[in-house]
């Protein structure tokens, strides 16, 4: 009940802020910007391009990501999106899948493997690693649903999977399942049961009635 009213909430103002003219822009990046902000109009959108480098980066990230045909216009977004994933130490490779609204706190160490599936507005934050195991019985990457919130110092590795509405405190080492609406701690990790595990941590989503 209680994530129900915070998430009618967070709908709400998010459809105020949603400006129309902002309507023919690209809807995922429209939430990414969302998150950063609290607005997606095109001013706000040239305003982060320039002074945010987190967002700058997701910028070129996506844009390099949605182009399938090669083209000049293509490859300046390859360009940009590898000029800054080297100035900002963001490591997302381009074909990496990530849910809309996507929130990076803070610029600098961010490593996210290739093959790993991140859902709808999580929040990344510095010093962490979303990386492959490469043998075992959880030989792979991890797949992140929806509303998560990675700690800094977080490492999460293995073919697991993290459930929605987790919150994945700081220098925690996850290599094993983790279900909805937890909070996950320490190394070695415990999980927490908690309805509102990311309360306070995710903010800023759009409402999906506007543009996601």
């Amino acid at each position: 009940m209680l994530h129900s009213s915070i998430t009618a909430v967070q709908e709400a103002r998010a459809s105020q802020a949603f400006a129309p003219n902002a309507r023919s822009m690209d809807p995922t990046i429209a939430c990414d910007l969302y998150r950063h902000a609290g607005r997606a109009d095109f001013l706000t959108l040239l305003q982060y391009l320039i002074h945010n480098p987190a967002f700058r980066f997701t910028y070129f990230f996506r844009k390099a990501s949605q182009l399938k045909t090669h083209s000049p216009l293509r490859f300046f977004y390859k360009i940009m999106h590898r000029r800054y994933l080297y100035k900002f130490g963001f490591q997302i490779p381009l074909y990496t899948k990530i849910g809309k609204g996507l929130y990076i706190a803070h610029f600098g160490n961010v490593v996210v493997h290739t093959n790993a599936i991140l859902g709808d507005n999580c929040n990344l934050t510095h010093g962490i690693t979303i990386g492959r195991t490469n043998r075992g019985r959880r030989k792979g990457c991890p797949t992140i649903g929806n509303r998560v919130w990675v700690g800094t110092g977080a490492v999460i590795v293995g073919k697991i999977t993290v459930g929605d509405n987790v919150l994945i405190a700081p220098n925690s080492y996850v290599n094993f399942d983790v279900p909805a609406n937890s909070i996950v701690l320490g190394n070695p990790a415990k999980i927490i049961p908690k309805a509102d595990a990311t309360l306070g941590y995710i903010e800023s989503v759009m409402d999906s009635a506007s543009s996601c």
